[in-house]
């Protein structure tokens, strides 16, 4: 029956997945891996997964938001039990290629803000965990090591200052770290409209831009998208992500205007691409990864509006593919909001909203 199954799946994503005409045959292809993660222990369950990202061991990490259970869902913790089921797993998770959890931990503690609204996750050279943060009062960026213990907070709770403050955050979405040159950046975010970069080992500022490479980027009412209307000089709320490519550029994800901005590691604007850009609710570009040959020829960009993950040239910047649709089923999303890539081209994702699960994309011939 659990062959059956695999098969009709991954069926289905294979046939769901289509290349656009003008694209050659070595787009890359992906099948879903339904079994992916396997059950998870002590009763456990996932809220909406906010952030997915691979450790430097091809280990996936995943932050999920235990406040987002519904009531059906929390009867196991009532005194006396409701139901069954079940009880929030811990903000953090590690697994293995396989889908074995290794590792969980998380939660507010001395010493750190913990966000309200678990965000971002990235996996730094040396392992560590850096964790973003979305709530109204979430302005910090938080580092543990790989077993949880806290090391580093940039930024504070409950204080920030608008796209050109040095020294506080506004809802950071995502982060990323430049190893060779200790900086993280980070994509400031569903409240600032920036990008900022940052020692990563002392937190101290270096220096931060916005749309078209802008030096003080504006905090001022934008109009509604309108993919008829001239393209907007800032970035709109929220700035969802930042990826740095190996020849050195930073590439973001300016999600409610559907592109992408790509930059020098300065804040030099060097071009942008559009996604979808008729799609005016939520926005297309909600997360990107590069696909892991050493060129990066392509870009796998996530589409929560869609449910679609898109594959992109990086060179021109077409879209060459697309697979996903919304739904429930192995393969489907809602709110696809996390793309992650490991060594082998494995894809991971994550959903948010009422998706609440994370998955694996294989790569076929």
């Amino acid at each position: 029956m659990r062959t059956a199954l695999y098969a009709a799946a991954a069926t289905f994503a294979l046939t769901a997945c289509f290349v656009l005409p003008a694209a050659s045959n070595d787009v890359p292809r992906h099948q879903v891996e339904p079994f992916w993660p396997k059950p998870l222990p002590g009763n456990w369950i996932l809220g909406q997964v906010a952030g997915i990202a691979i450790g430097p061991d091809d280990t996936v990490w995943i932050v999920h938001r235990p406040s987002t259970l519904v009531d059906d869902e929390k009867g196991a913790t009532k005194n006396p039990p409701e139901t069954a089921c079940c009880t929030a797993a811990p903000p953090v998770l590690q697994f293995d290629a396989e889908g074995n959890l290794l590792r969980s931990w998380g939660g507010p503690g001395q010493g750190y803000d913990w966000p309200k609204s678990e965000h971002g996750i990235h996996i730094d050279r040396e392992g560590n965990v850096w964790l973003a943060g979305n709530d109204k009062d979430d302005h910090q960026l938080l580092k543990f090591t790989p077993q949880g213990q806290f090391l580093q907070q940039i930024g504070k709770a409950g204080s920030t200052g608008g796209s050109n403050s040095q020294t506080q955050l506004g809802r950071p979405a995502h982060l990323v770290i430049d190893e060779a040159a200790s900086e993280v950046y980070v994509a400031d975010g569903y409240q600032n409209r920036r990008i900022i970069v940052f020692d990563s080992k002392t937190g101290a500022y270096k220096r931060h831009w916005g749309a078209y490479g802008a030096r003080e980027p504006s905090d001022d009412k934008l109009p509604a998208y309108d993919p008829k209307a001239p393209l907007l000089k800032q970035f709109a709320n929220p700035v969802h992500c930042v990826r740095l490519s190996n020849d050195g550029l930073v590439y973001v994800c300016d999600r409610a205007n559907d592109r992408i901005q790509i930059f020098r590691k300065d804040g030099t604007f060097v071009r942008e691409f559009r996604v979808a850009p008729e799609t005016r609710q939520n926005g297309t570009v909600w997360d990107l990864v590069f696909s892991s040959d050493p060129q990066q020829r392509f870009l796998f960009v996530a589409d929560g509006a869609n449910g679609h993950v898109y594959v992109v040239s990086r060179e021109t910047g077409d879209t060459l593919a697309q697979w996903g649709r919304h739904g429930r089923q192995a393969g489907q999303f809602k709110w696809v909001h996390n793309i992650a890539i490991d060594s082998k081209g494995n894809l991971y994702t994550a959903e948010v909203g009422h998706g609440r699960r994370a998955q694996k994309f294989r790569p076929v011939q």
